[in-house]
């Protein structure tokens, strides 16, 4: 049966400073500036997504569930938006399965040997944020928006070359080429605010924005354990599961908190 996409729709409590002004029975209202946000449930895209925020956007929230390894990310984004206070949320349904090719859409075993930085790792899901951020320029050229927010860095990022500034550089020129809104002059702006951070430098920088770590999940491989079941569920999961320590994504973020020097809110079920 066909997937329809999921949304939510919340006024934005902190939009921040505005950009546009309506005159509405002889008074000016104020309308903060739009931007799309791709959250993934991840601390980085968590992150990225408040700098937003901060920059006085009204978020618009956008979670890609194509058919990863497990639902728990897409509670977390749903908790991060709510959090954020996004103006609306998509779940987006895009069965990424039916290409497979890598760990998280096929079945293929997800490394727990180390981080090896050298070597595009079997996480990498081919194209995957050049498909992420050709949805969220579909949505933010329909909703009127020309910033779109993405967090990806490109010094603790597992060898992603989806992650590099160069691919950012490239694809905002390509959306300013194949939309109307661009050739209209009305180009577009892709921010990567986290582009140059280390996972620690993310880490202090979700403390210093007030953001609670905890809600958002960064493993690929999650491990049911009785354990969890106080954490979890107090943050909203429908199900008891911890990080599982081992996988690149979960040795880069307790490294970062690690380095940061910050009490890492992550229940991990075993640690290298």
């Amino acid at each position: 049966m066909r997937r329809r996409a999921r949304f939510v729709h919340r006024r934005g409590a902190k939009a921040g400073p505005t950009a546009a002004h309506d005159a509405v029975g002889g008074r000016a209202m104020i309308s903060p500036r739009k931007a799309v946000a791709l959250v993934s449930g991840g601390l980085d895209s968590m992150v990225s997504a408040a700098r937003a925020r901060e920059d006085g956007f009204a978020l618009l929230a956008l979670t890609v569930d194509y058919g990863q390894r497990h639902r728990i990310e897409l509670e977390a984004a749903a908790r991060v938006a709510d959090a954020l206070g996004a103006e609306r949320h998509i779940v987006l349904p895009l069965d990424l399965t039916a290409f497979g090719g890598s760990a998280l859409t096929a079945d293929i075993a997800v490394p727990k040997n180390g981080v090896d930085e050298a070597a595009v790792p079997v996480t990498y899901v081919p194209a995957r944020n050049t498909i992420f951020l050709s949805l969220a320029l579909g949505w933010a050229e329909a909703a009127g928006a020309q910033d779109l927010f993405i967090g990806v860095n490109a010094l603790d990022y597992s060898g992603y070359p989806d992650c590099r500034p160069e691919f950012i550089a490239g694809f905002e020129k390509l959306a300013s080429l194949g939309t109307k809104a661009g050739a209209e002059g009305q180009g577009f702006r892709i921010h990567a605010p986290l582009q140059h951070m280390t996972k620690a430098d993310i880490a202090r920088e979700a403390a210093r924005l007030g953001l609670d770590a905890g809600i958002s999940w960064s493993c690929y491989d999650p491990v049911a354990t009785p354990a969890a079941a106080g954490s979890l569920q107090l943050a909203g999961a429908t199900d008891a599961f911890a990080h599982c320590g081992l996988c690149d994504s979960c040795r880069l973020r307790a490294r970062g908190f690690e380095e940061a020097g910050l009490a890492d809110p992550t229940l991990y079920a075993a640690r290298p």
